[in-house]
């Protein structure tokens, strides 16, 4: 369906995408025609670029008072890498998996979790550096690593630097952005890769230090105690602060009212900040360890049950919300259970699976289309689209009547096809049985096609 220039402006105004139109063109050059090739190209050369810068800064040594502080090397920063690792991937994995409903796409995650690990803090490290120095702290040849910049400097500059992908992406993907898991799910990438490039860094200070440094006894018992400290007990840090920012912007998003908009987001970045701040107030004081995880432990396992809270919201606001199409006969009423209901939807990619590839791609479209349908009925009730959603209402619509046919939309009826194992039995007696049908090449005995010798006979070949 193509659209007019005031129904395109309608749109952007609105959010809305623009299907395109004309005869479907080849994936490669789909491929190379789409921003978001060239969006997660450019990303990523940023990232790589900002790696660098880090690199090179930390292995120069740094002059100090009464001598140097060595810089870090290749080996401590490979080894560092490797013991991070483990508490990315958990987290990865946890955010990846609260992206529920409508999961976002794969580069947008991509686009978070790298920027949190390279961009932000490569920025952080510029910005803490200078406001130490502009606060006169000295702090071991470091002046970002006082603690009056800890406290009063890093959380502010550590958090507006990892929510910026977030509100870059609000501002381009505004119709994509919809629920609180999503944002979550963002949020929560770019605090975890945040806190590994900042692992890398610790856990190779503490590599170098302690080989060059006789006083701190153990190197191998000195580098254990900070990865058990920032690897596991501390380790809610930096996504659960990210979360609280990602919160106050989808409320601001979700929200009609122009205040709203206005200070949800100020408000989760303060509450980020001020969290950040009272983390490191109680690291800077020498607090305990084990009551500071205990303390943040308790605000993930909260954050947690939010979450869970907002899961069964949204499978309500999916029921509510296509109960409208059915109620207007858009929409056959099987579409509530199988859309509504998370553990339907996954079986039915399951078994979509074993049904081929056609079917498989149009089960995951068509859960994606009636995701899509839902967040734009729910945008319109809040006032957030006005008459444009109309069309957008309509394609949607249209593409779920395409895919219906095609797609698993009910697991307990188009049921898991096994795979059929070869039977040897069954193909030696088949083949047995071909054997003794197979003709002998001559007739019985006073038939015309009798011949006392075999035809089949025959000299050697060769």
């Amino acid at each position: 369906m193509s659209l007019d220039h005031l129904a395109l402006r309608e749109r952007r105004a609105n959010g809305l995408p623009v299907e395109p139109t004309g005869p479907r063109q080849h994936w490669a050059r789909r491929t190379l025609a789409s921003p978001w090739t060239w969006v997660t190209l450019g990303a990523t050369l940023i990232y790589a670029a900002c790696l660098l810068w880090m690199y090179q800064t930390s292995i120069q040594e740094t002059p100090v008072e009464g001598g140097v502080i060595p810089g870090l090397n290749a080996s401590a920063i490979r080894r560092s890498a490797q013991l991070a690792l483990p508490t990315l991937a958990a987290w990865i994995g946890v955010f990846l998996l609260v992206d529920r409903f409508r999961p976002m796409r794969p580069v947008l995650w991509w686009l978070a979790l790298g920027w949190g690990a390279c961009v932000s803090t490569a920025s952080s490290m510029v910005i803490n550096t200078w406001a130490g120095q502009e606060m006169a702290i000295v702090g071991n040849g470091d002046p970002a690593t006082g603690a009056r910049a800890a406290v009063f400097v890093a959380p502010f500059v550590e958090e507006a630097t990892k929510a910026t992908i977030l509100f870059l992406i609000a501002m381009a993907l505004r119709n994509r952005l919809v629920t609180r898991l999503q944002a979550v799910a963002l949020a929560g990438l770019s605090g975890a890769g945040f806190a590994f490039t900042e692992n890398i860094l610790y856990y190779s200070r503490v590599i170098v230090y302690s080989s060059t440094t006789i006083e701190t006894g153990d190197p191998e018992a000195a580098l254990a105690e900070i990865v058990m400290l920032r690897g596991l007990k501390t380790a809610f840090g930096h996504p659960l602060f990210t979360v609280l920012a990602g919160i106050g912007l989808i409320i601001a998003l979700r929200s009609a009212s122009k205040v709203v908009r206005i200070l949800a987001p100020l408000a989760g970045f303060l509450l980020a900040a001020g969290a950040h701040m009272v983390f490191n107030f109680m690291a800077s004081t020498g607090m305990d360890p084990n009551v500071m995880a205990v303390v943040g432990w308790i605000g993930m396992v909260s954050l947690l049950i939010h979450l869970v809270r907002q899961a069964l919201a949204e499978g309500r606001r999916h029921r509510a919300r296509l109960t409208d199409y059915v109620a207007m006969g858009w929409l056959p009423e099987e579409a509530l259970v199988a859309f509504s209901r998370q553990r339907t939807r996954w079986h039915s990619l399951f078994n979509a699976v074993s049904h081929g590839w056609r079917p498989l791609l149009a089960t995951f479209r068509l859960q994606r289309t009636m995701a899509d349908l839902v967040h734009l009925r729910d945008s319109q009730l809040r006032g957030l689209v006005d008459a444009a959603g109309h069309g957008r209402e309509r394609e949607l619509l249209d593409r779920a009547r395409e895919l219906w046919p095609i797609a698993v939309t009910d697991p307990k009826v188009q049921r898991f096809h096994l795979p059929k194992l070869p039977n040897p039995v069954q193909w030696w007696r088949r083949r047995r049985a071909s054997r003794l049908a197979a003709p002998s090449g001559q007739g019985p005995i006073g038939s015309p096609q009798y011949s006392p010798v075999d035809p089949r006979w025959a000299p050697p070949k060769g």
